[in-house]
């Protein structure tokens, strides 16, 4: 495996990534199609083209543009290819090709567990949570949270010592909230680690944290959750983690309290119900590296493989009827749509390859999909 990518590869992926309608999904199947991020730039608008829509790829002047100025910022991209890239995330179903940071990345490959929570966050909750990011990073645990307030600003403080990742919703350069813009300078000079998928400068709006939350959930070993609301994002990530084989915890609470909740519901339904951290560390599953299946055993410089199956237009067009008739606003899975439709997954490939570049389906985490809105 490659340790590192040249500048002018990074440019090319960013590019890619960064085009209108590329998912992560979309991006390795058009990297596996054409064999390298550069060889997709330059095919895109003919193959995009035969599918009734072209695409323009991202212009190169803003892709330099964003790694210029990533980089005055002492920042860096770190693609999915290189042997720094979080091992833990490189796990999950939708890792992001791409990931920009600012700080020490090599924190992101140590032992790792969120902690998440309310950001109307009782007195409590916060001394907990401090507390308990404190004593996870005292054995070992590099504590990953999103910057919010409440319970992730305590989880960041408690382990500002030990070593702390903020993922943020927005640009790398984006503290956010606004009050957090000391703590986020704090991290970095305490030998922290600041992630984001977005581009540099993006403000982050409400569609932006459940794509933070995956990665929150996907760097870790597990997610712990400390107080929240039934509707509260900490259950997303909490889902997410499960959905990615991670092991959840939960923080219970009084009944009558709102905070509570949410941690009740989660041990309810199968959550560890912690209360120290040594509750975490004993039953803690660790993910190894021998986990790593794909990254491991390939160069990301792959053959030019056409995965995606050859149909006639027609099959084609058949095959994008049915699926548009059996989604809707609601996201499905895959596989439960490939069972619906009586489709194998590689017989969905390529047509919903073709119906999310042309802005049809929108991909989701989890592997799901939904009618584009």
């Amino acid at each position: 495996m490659k340790t590192q990518i040249s500048e002018k590869e990074k440019l090319s992926w960013l590019r890619l990534y960064r085009t209108e309608n590329i998912g992560t999904v979309n991006f390795f199947r058009l990297i596996e199609k054409f064999g390298t991020a550069e060889e997709a730039i330059y095919n895109l608008p003919e193959f995009s083209r035969q599918k009734k829509r072209p695409i323009d790829p991202y212009p190169l002047e803003l892709a330099e543009q964003e790694y210029n100025s990533l980089k005055k910022l002492n920042g860096e991209i770190i693609t999915s290819s290189d042997s720094l890239y979080p091992y833990n995330l490189a796990n999950i179903d939708d890792k992001p090709p791409i990931i920009s940071f600012i700080g020490n990345i090599e924190i992101a490959n140590k032992p790792s567990i969120a902690i998440v929570g309310a950001r109307n966050s009782s007195l409590n909750g916060n001394k907990f949570a401090k507390r308990l990011a404190n004593e996870l990073g005292n054995k070992g645990q590099i504590i990953v949270s999103g910057l919010a307030r409440g319970i992730d600003t305590a989880a960041h403080e408690g382990s500002i010592e030990t070593g702390t990742i903020a993922v943020l919703a927005g640009g790398v350069n984006i503290a956010y909230p606004p009050q957090n813009n000391n703590l986020y300078n704090r991290i970095i000079e305490n030998g922290g680690l600041i992630i984001a998928e977005s581009p540099l400068s993006t403000q982050p709006i409400a569609r932006h944290f459940p794509k933070r939350n995956r990665i929150v959930s996907g760097l870790s070993s597990a997610t712990i959750v400390i107080e929240a609301t039934l509707r509260s994002g900490s259950l997303i990530t909490a889902r997410m983690a499960a959905e990615q084989g991670r092991d959840v915890y939960a923080v219970p609470g009084f009944p009558t309290d709102p905070r509570a909740q949410g941690p009740n519901k989660l041990i309810r339904d199968g959550a560890i119900l912690i209360q120290s951290a040594d509750d975490v560390i004993e039953s803690l599953t660790p993910i190894s590296r021998k986990q790593m299946t794909f990254f491991e055993e390939v160069e990301y410089n792959f053959a030019p493989v056409d995965i995606v199956e050859k149909q006639t237009e027609k099959q084609e067009l058949d095959i994008c009827k049915l699926i548009e008739n059996n989604l809707s606003s609601v996201s499905v899975s895959v596989d439960e749509l490939a069972r619906t439709c009586q489709l194998t997954i590689s017989e969905l490939q390529a047509p919903l390859l073709e119906m999310e570049l042309t802005g049809k389906i929108q991909r989701l985490p989890g592997n799901k999909i939904c009618l584009a809105a």
